[in-house]
């Protein structure tokens, strides 16, 4: 999941070290079985283009034992809660990375666009696994994603922008204000596709829409957010 460009993954949680460690569903040092059972359910969600993977598709796909789901992981939400903290966990810990960079704030915004773009490209099922476990699994896996997913990514997004406002290179921006429109366009461009196809023909989220949606997100966001001397010099 590349978050930042340059494999600059992602951040820190709100105030506090970045919990980069996966659920506790998910074995420590990544048992042999289970991460076989995590690539089987994400090649097959790839495949598919969807989430509506079987517990019995993903042990033949493994070759494990479906029984050793509920060793592993408690339930197949588990394993959906584990495979979406493993895809998101490198990324994460590279916001870190990515803010202390001794480069423009601005800079660092057009990475983590592209960035957080071509995550939702590289694993095309992250959007709808984080849709699925916040909205229809259980209190506790939603507490869980928000722990690990939106907490650190939002609390990026406040200190870069504070960063850039400092530097006089931003207009004040509410952080929730542009996570809501990073992610969100980052969501409708993969969650929504199937609805825009139907309506307008378009055909699935190749690289080179990926390319130019980066382009035109780049464009979109840093147009209503840098100053006027930044935006002229750009």
């Amino acid at each position: 999941m590349r978050l930042c460009a340059a494999r600059f993954p992602i951040g820190r949680g709100m105030g506090s070290p970045l919990n980069t460690s996966v659920p506790t569903r998910l074995p420590s040092g990544r048992n042999a079985t289970a991460e076989k059972l995590l690539v089987a359910a994400s090649e097959l969600m790839i495949e598919r283009a969807s989430i509506e993977v079987s517990l019995a598709d993903i042990a033949q796909k493994s070759g494990v034992n479906a029984a050793l789901v509920k060793y592993h992981f408690g339930n197949k939400d588990g394993l959906l809660l584990a495979l979406l903290a493993r895809d998101a966990a490198t990324e994460m810990s590279g916001l870190e990375y990515l803010i202390s960079q001794p480069i423009s704030p601005t800079a660092k915004l057009r990475l983590h666009i592209g960035g957080i773009i071509r995550a939702y490209h590289q694993f095309p099922y992250m959007n709808r696994l984080i849709h699925y476990l916040l909205h229809e699994s259980s209190p506790e896996a939603a507490d869980e994603v928000s722990q690990f997913f939106v907490a650190p990514l939002l609390d990026f997004h406040r200190r870069l922008l504070d960063e850039g406002i400092k530097a006089g290179e931003f207009r004040k921006v509410d952080p929730v204000m542009f996570y809501t429109s990073l992610i969100g366009a980052c969501d409708h461009l993969f969650f929504g596709r199937h609805a825009m196809s139907r309506a307008t023909g378009v055909g699935p989220v190749t690289d080179e829409v990926c390319r130019d949606y980066i382009k035109h997100m780049e464009a979109l966001i840093c147009g209503g957010m840098l100053n006027g001397r930044i935006a002229s010099s750009e």
